[in-house]
């Protein structure tokens, strides 16, 4: 696809990066970028996430990009990944912002979730002329265009030595508002997040909690409840808005026949109300 080269200061929706340090003098653009500026978020992650940081990072990112929120991350695997995909899901826009030239996409084996961001009317940016490839350096040379480019910034997952904690370090140098998913108090993956409270960050558990602060207008849209088309759908409804994940446990909650059960599920996933979490774990959408 054509690849287009950009001044930041020349194009709305890029100003934004006039304030951040070591402003780029050009950025290399393929697909479409949104033409005026509106409310964006940076989600990002350690690249090994459990369960439950799959979980609530495809439930932040499905549900600010519902909202209207661009979504931009890294295209890295694990956390990046999983944010960029949710927000297509949504039917949102999501700018993945690369470490090395248009020429490649890095990780190669994100180059199909690369086409589906394009298809999305999303963006592949990049700071680097076309051949360069990925360095460590670079990578945290690009940290800083993630969160330049956003209002605020989401770590849903990462460890004490993770690498996200620098992106944190240049959105709080850049004055931006730094959100972070409490974690496990046991789990090695959360010992970066849980840092970050106890430091000040601010916690968020949904959407909303972002939406205030950086968008407040948006919250103005009430979401709308899930409704089962029958009682039994309903009810699996409301067990999974009350926190149950695993199917077994909601089998038993239900107290019906697995075939009754098993039907339901897939009547509700076939709606988009829920969708599976892998190892008959369960949760809405």
């Amino acid at each position: 696809m054509k690849i287009n080269t950009l001044s930041p200061d020349k194009h709305k929706y890029l100003q934004i990066l006039a304030t951040i340090a070591k402003v780029p003098e050009k950025l290399h653009i393929i697909g479409s970028l949104p033409e005026e500026r509106c409310p964006t978020v940076a989600i990002v992650g350690t690249r090994k996430p459990s369960n439950y940081g799959k979980e609530v990072t495809h439930q932040l990112s499905y549900d600010l990009a519902k909202r209207g929120v661009v979504i931009v991350s890294g295209l890295a695997l694990g956390i990046d990944g999983i944010a960029h995909k949710a927000a297509l899901e949504a039917g949102g826009t999501t700018l993945a912002i690369l470490a090395n030239g248009l020429s490649k996409i890095y990780p190669a084996t994100h180059r199909e979730l690369a086409k589906n961001i394009l298809a999305g009317r999303g963006a592949i940016i990049s700071e680097y002329d076309l051949d360069i490839g990925v360095r460590p350096f670079r990578l945290l040379e690009r940290n800083r265009l993630v969160t330049g480019l956003s209002d605020a910034i989401i770590i849903t997952e990462a460890a004490s030595r993770s690498g996200t904690l620098n992106t944190a370090a240049h959105a709080l140098e850049q004055g931006k508002e730094v959100f972070v998913v409490p974690g496990n108090i046991t789990s090695p993956l959360s010992s970066g997040c849980n840092a970050l409270l106890r430091q000040g960050a601010t916690p968020v558990t949904c959407a909303e909690d972002v939406l205030e602060v950086i968008a407040p207008d948006f919250l103005k849209a009430q979401a709308i409840i899930p409704l089962g088309s029958n009682q039994l759908e309903s009810s699996i409804i409301s067990l999974l808005q009350g926190g149950l994940r695993d199917g077994d446990t909601l089998l038993q909650e239900l107290a019906i026949s697995v075939g009754e059960f098993n039907q339901a599920l897939t009547m509700l996933e076939l709606a988009g109300t829920i969708r599976s979490l892998g190892g008959n774990q369960w949760t809405l959408r």
